[in-house]
């Protein structure tokens, strides 16, 4: 068999492209955060994930234009080597004072920062405990890694707790879990998650991509929405996120006791063997970071926006799938029918994304959509007027038949 048969022989996107339904690599011609323009129609974007509206802030912006104006466009090298700046460190520190932790190391991306500190922590004879339905960057870090993967039910901790009673108390063990989980927008059982670990001598990294912005009082994230920050707590050994969200750049960090973070420093292949962030994406997230800390109403608006958004859709009948962020799931069905309602969507104007399997279970695709701060009262009564019209049965089996 020749290795390209597969290529060939994969013919499902060229399918729905064919039939229109197509709803993926979609070319924006111009994107101002909150409105895109996509084939040559304005759209309400309720497809991203700059939660906090900070892409296009003026502070952000000309922040990084400055930089770039100073250092260039790129460090042209790894960390380890000549690609190391004063920028990187000071948002190392920001970030680790941010968390309550010691210490922080900031990867070129948020994938990357899992694949390294997986990797670079797990070795044989160690254990690793993972979400089922954990990020697909977890997922390869734990591949990555030379640890034996046990995974748990979503979310179950009696399954986990089966789990950690079969291992040896002589292995080393680190359960590992989303904050909250990106296609729906669920949020993990931390406190069980930590009560767990502290019973069975387990270490904990939550990867907070999509809890730091939109969850806690302050942004801070899953920890501080569980009251696990308050009076100096501490109660998770590893915290690792992105700045492709709430952040508005492109990275990703790692944030734990010194020690630790020395050590993965220095052994992380996806850190010593990639270019390091750009000095524009690197100023980016430190301002985001600052302007996050300075206005803790950008966090009250998100929260505001989602609840008035998640309210609406439960009252006309959608399943959102007890959502508690900004991440508002919509409960479809099946692939086509999942792609039939997206193309409804689309056509009226809403810009937000199908999800089925492999990131969903078979039967649950589901449409995600997702809010910003920075959302105005028309875009979100355009979102609502669109779902209303779509959510009467004969209107929504109208428009899906229409295109079958």
């Amino acid at each position: 068999m020749d290795l390209f048969d597969k290529c060939s022989r994969f013919t499902r996107a060229k399918e729905l492209m064919a039939q229109g339904l197509f709803p993926y690599f979609r070319a924006l011609s111009a994107n101002e955060s909150t409105r895109a323009r996509v084939n040559g129609r304005d759209m309400v974007m309720v497809g991203s994930n700059n939660y906090l509206g900070l892409t296009h802030d003026p502070r952000v912006v000309e922040a990084a234009v400055k930089v770039t104006e100073e250092f260039g466009t790129s460090c042209t090298g790894s960390r380890f080597l000549n690609g190391t700046l004063e920028l990187h460190e000071e948002l190392e520190r920001r970030l680790a004072k941010f968390l309550n932790k010691e210490a922080a190391l900031v990867f070129s991306t948020g994938f990357q920062a899992n694949l390294g500190a997986i990797s670079a922590i797990v070795g044989k004879g160690d254990v690793i405990f993972c979400d089922r339905e954990n990020h697909a960057s977890i997922i390869d870090g734990c591949r990555l890694s030379f640890g034996d993967i046990r995974k748990f039910r979503h979310d179950d901790m009696a399954d986990l707790e089966r789990l950690l009673e079969q291992t040896p108390k002589s292995s080393g063990k680190l359960i590992i879990v989303d904050g909250v989980f990106s296609m729906t927008g669920a949020i993990t059982n931390l406190p069980g998650i930590v009560k767990l670990a502290k019973a069975y001598g387990a270490r904990i990294l939550l990867d907070d991509a999509h809890g730091v912005g939109p969850l806690g009082a302050t942004g801070r994230g899953t920890l501080e929405h569980f009251g696990l920050l308050e009076n100096g707590a501490n109660e998770v050994d590893m915290v690792s996120g992105t700045f492709s969200k709430s952040l508005a750049s492109l990275g990703g960090f790692i944030a734990g006791r010194e020690d630790v973070i020395h050590y993965i420093k220095h052994v992380a292949r996806p850190l010593i063997f990639s270019a390091s962030c750009t000095p524009a994406s690197t100023v980016a997230a430190l301002t985001s970071l600052e302007i996050l800390e300075k206005e803790p109403w950008r966090v009250d608006r998100l929260r505001n926006i989602s609840k008035r958004v998640r309210t609406s859709l439960n009252g006309l009948g959608y399943d959102t799938m007890g959502s508690e962020t900004p991440i508002i799931p919509v409960l479809i069905g099946e692939d086509i029918e999942t792609f039939l309602f997206w193309k409804s969507l689309d056509e009226r104007g809403v810009f937000a994304n199908p999800v089925v399997p492999p990131a969903t279970p078979p039967g649950k695709g589901l449409i995600r959509t997702s809010y910003m701060a920075t959302h105005e009262d028309r875009d979100i009564d355009q979102v609502i007027n669109v779902f209303t019209e779509l959510a009467d049965f004969e209107t929504r089996t109208g428009a899906l038949n229409a295109h079958a």
